[in-house]
């Protein structure tokens, strides 16, 4: 079950590091949201941790 929820979540996870639109707050505050979801989609109640990493990510996804 968890493989098959895996592979959208880094879909969805890629198509957001290459959006280079936009401040780091915003892509910060899109990639909270999504690891929120995915945190608790993958793990219940890691939507915290899902957050803080996905709001680094976005942050500094246009610095790659």
């Amino acid at each position: 079950m968890s493989r098959t929820i895996l592979i959208p979540a880094l879909a969805v996870v890629a198509l957001l590091s290459a959006c280079n639109t936009g401040s780091d707050f915003e892509r910060a505050a899109v990639g909270g949201v999504v690891g929120c979801a995915v945190g608790e989609i993958i793990d219940d109640g890691k939507c915290v941790t899902g957050a803080a990493i996905g709001a680094a990510g976005g942050a500094l996804s246009n610095d790659f």
